[in-house]
C-alpha cells in the first residue's frame, strides 16, 4: 500500500531521485515552509510539466557528476513513480545534489509501476488526483527523423 501524501517534482529530478540516487529534493523557502515538518514515506510524483530548457539543465548538471540521463522522451511525466523517505529538511549538505536554498533529505527510493496521476503544488493526496491517462510526449521530445532526399533529385 502506497502513501497518501505525494510530492511533485519535475522531471527528470524525479527519475534521478528513483534510479540515480539523488539524495536531496531541493526547495525554495516558501515551498520548504509548507513542508518543514513532514517526514516518514512519501510518493513521488513525476510532474506533467517539463520544458526542453529544464531537461537540458538538468541532463548537463547530471553529467557534471557521472550521470547519465534517459533521453526525455523515455521519463514517466504525470504520474506517481515511487516511494522515497524524507528523514529532514536542510539548509546546507554534502550531496552533490543539493544546490539549495533548501533541502529534503531522502532515502530508500523505491520504483514502482507509474499511475496517471495529476500533480499539485507542495504536498498532496496523491489518490484523489488520478487521471486517466499519461501525457503525450511534446513533439521536442520525440526522435528526430533525417529529411530523406528527394527520389530523382538532380545532382
Amino acid at each position: 500500500m502506497l502513501p497518501t501524501r505525494a510530492l511533485s517534482v519535475r522531471q527528470p529530478w524525479a527519475w534521478a531521485i528513483m534510479f540515480a540516487g539523488k539524495d536531496i529534493e531541493n526547495r525554495s523557502w516558501q515551498a520548504m515552509n509548507h513542508g518543514l515538518a513532514v517526514r516518514g514515506e512519501i510518493v513521488i510524483h513525476a510532474a506533467k510539466g517539463m520544458t526542453q530548457q529544464e531537461y537540458a539543465d538538468a541532463s548537463e548538471f547530471m553529467a557534471s557528476i557521472g550521470v547519465i540521463c534517459p533521453p526525455a522522451r523515455y521519463l514517466w511525466r504525470g504520474a506517481v513513480i515511487g516511494t522515497v523517505e524524507v528523514t529532514d529538511a536542510v539548509k546546507e549538505h554534502s550531496s552533490p545534489w543539493f544546490f539549495g536554498p533548501r533541502g529534503l533529505v531522502l532515502r530508500n527510493p523505491k520504483p514502482v509501476p507509474p499511475v496517471a496521476v495529476s500533480g499539485a503544488l507542495g504536498y498532496f493526496d496523491w489518490q484523489k488526483k488520478r487521471i486517466a491517462a499519461f501525457p503525450e510526449p511534446a513533439k521536442w521530445m520525440l526522435p528526430h527523423m533525417e529529411k530523406p532526399e528527394p527520389v530523382g533529385s538532380l545532382l
